[in-house]
Order: structure tokens, then sequence, then C-alpha cells
């Protein structure tokens, strides 16, 4: 998979995680990061910033992504949530608009 292919999620305390494009722009707000006109860092280095998500909620988030993916072609499986994260998942997924 080509570079340009991937984004680059990194958590409030700086784990990395590489996702297909495709899968990151279920987020609309990361679609806005990424493809708003103009030269900002997001857009030109494929890399987006949580400082207010931690490493587990955008891992799960991670995760959504590619379900959504598989939900929106006709593959309907269960997307389990733990309750112990739930309100700070719910916090997240309203800011990135998922």
């Amino acid at each position: 998979m080509k570079k340009e292919d991937t984004v680059k999620l990194v958590s409030a305390e700086g784990f990395e995680f590489v996702v297909d494009k495709k899968a990151a722009m279920v987020s609309q707000t990361i679609r806005n990061m990424l493809t708003s006109p103009g030269s900002f860092a997001e857009t030109q280095h494929g890399e987006v910033t949580f400082p207010e998500i931690s490493t587990p909620i955008l891992e799960k988030i991670c995760q959504y992504f590619y379900w959504s993916l598989q939900f929106a072609s006709g593959k309907e499986t269960e997307f389990h949530i733990e309750p112990e994260i739930t309100l700070e998942l719910m916090m997240a997924a309203n800011y990135l608009h998922t």
C-alpha cells in the first residue's frame, strides 16, 4: 500500500495508527482536515494528531472505521463496545462526526 493511500492518526499519548485513507474518511472531521483547500499540515503530511483522544479510544475508533466500511458494503456484523469506554468513545465520536 502506498503512503498516500494511508493516514496516520496520533493519539494523546503519541501512539500512531496507520489506517487506509478510505477508512479514515468515514469521519467527516478527518475528511475535512485532509481535503480542505490550503496548505494545512494534515493535508500535506497525511497525519492527524488528536491531543484529546486517548490511545484505547482512538484504537476503537479505527476499528469502527473499518467496520463501517464493511457494513456499508452489505456485511452486517456486530460492533462490540465495552461499557467502561462508552462515554469517552461517544465524546470522541461526536467530535469526529462518525
